[in-house]
């Protein structure tokens, strides 16, 4: 239930996706046309956002980059149709468009062989475009090749004991025995890249890329073994070429690895997400005066309260003074743990006259009655 008022005036709606239903945009768009038609005196400015993974790149267009499409190759080599967005200087690369696990051909799992190949090539693209900072948002990630791919694309040689280059794919790995970063760093000079995801994991061990994520990609207990040996000597391959070891540093282990060679190799800094995402979009800018923010996520659980977008979104509006409300496809928090967290109000879709079996073919559409209750709660009285 609404835990407070305000007066009409600005609202600004800043979800990120309801994953497996909404995209961001859409939840946005969604959740303001009930508003309008509740209180259609309200101003409502849509800014849909993104905690690093999926969905950032259409934060990013939403907030007025340019979309650039290009042809790059997915995670088992296969051509996919991916973009980047570019504002200026800036760019932003979303993993997922490239290296995703909705671009493995068929929905077959590959987490022996399936590599960040395409992810590098969207960072040339961007680098061809002249941006001088590179935002890549990690998340999503079919493969486990600790961001090998990626160095290759960029024109790093990783072979063998023989010479040979190594194939794509985290078990590859385990036959590193030289890296050479060619001209990956030359031109990468002057070009600051950040890393932005919602994870602090390490490259290896119990809370590491293979162990906590390679399930999610297929792989099987073997698997898990040789795609842990792998990053292991590829970490002691890359210590002894670049002079330090980054594989315990947080966030070295989000998408697969990818964020261990970003630190390693490319110079980037880490930075939490939806802070960095939230700065990206100027949303200090969005909601100064603003009478009410309204945020969601698909499920406003535990994991919300640990860096994923609805947090960031509800943290950054309480330093403008703005009030926070939500709206998910679940709430699992218990209203004392929403409140603690800054909203003001919580509103579940599968609480909104409907069974929760039927929010998925229905989340649209309850996503507008949301945007009614709450105006009508907030914002009418």
């Amino acid at each position: 239930m609404p835990a407070s008022t305000t007066r009409q005036g600005r609202v600004v709606v800043a979800p990120d996706k309801f994953k497996g239903t909404l995209e961001a945009a859409e939840a946005a768009a969604r959740i303001a046309a009930g508003i309008r038609r509740a209180a259609p005196g309200v101003e409502v400015h849509e800014l849909p956002v993104a905690d690093g993974g999926e969905g950032t790149l259409a934060a990013a267009l939403a907030a007025g980059f340019v979309r650039v499409p290009v042809e790059v190759a997915g995670p088992t080599g296969v051509p996919v149709d991916a973009a980047l967005a570019v504002r200026g200087d800036t760019a932003v690369v979303e993993l997922a468009q490239a290296a995703g696990l909705a671009r493995l051909p068929g929905g077959r799992s590959a987490p022996l062989t399936a590599g960040s190949y395409g992810v590098g090539e969207l960072v040339g693209r961007a680098l061809d475009q002249g941006a001088r900072r590179i935002v890549l948002g990690l998340g999503g990630s079919a493969s486990t090749d600790g961001g090998a791919g990626l160095l290759q694309a960029l024109g790093a040689s990783l072979v063998d004991g023989e010479g040979a280059e190594l194939p794509s794919g985290g078990a590859a790995l385990r036959r590193l025995a030289r890296i050479d970063p060619g001209p990956s760093a030359r031109i990468l000079a002057g070009v600051e890249v950040v890393v932005a995801c919602d994870v602090d994991n390490p490259l290896l061990g119990p809370r590491g890329a293979a162990a906590v994520y390679g399930p999610q990609k297929g792989a099987s207990g073997d698997d898990l073994v040789v795609l842990e040996e792998g990053l292991t000597r590829f970490a002691d391959v890359v210590g002894a070429t670049v002079g330090r070891d980054v594989r315990d540093a947080p966030g070295a282990g989000a998408a697969g690895g990818v964020g261990f060679a970003a630190l390693a190799l490319l110079g980037a800094t880490m930075r939490p997400g939806i802070e960095f995402l939230l700065d990206l979009l100027r949303f200090e800018e969005a909601v100064r005066g603003a009478r009410l923010v309204v945020t969601g996520e698909g499920c406003l659980d535990a994991q919300t309260l640990h860096g994923k977008a609805p947090a960031g979104v509800a943290a950054a509006a309480a330093r403008a003074g703005v009030p926070v409300a939500a709206v998910a496809g679940r709430v699992e928090l218990s209203e004392r743990e929403w409140r603690a967290a800054g909203f003001v109000a919580a509103y579940a879709l599968g609480e909104l006259g409907t069974s929760p079996a039927e929010v998925p073919s229905r989340a649209g559409e309850l996503a507008e009655v949301a945007g009614e209750r709450l105006a009508a709660d907030l914002l009418n009285r």
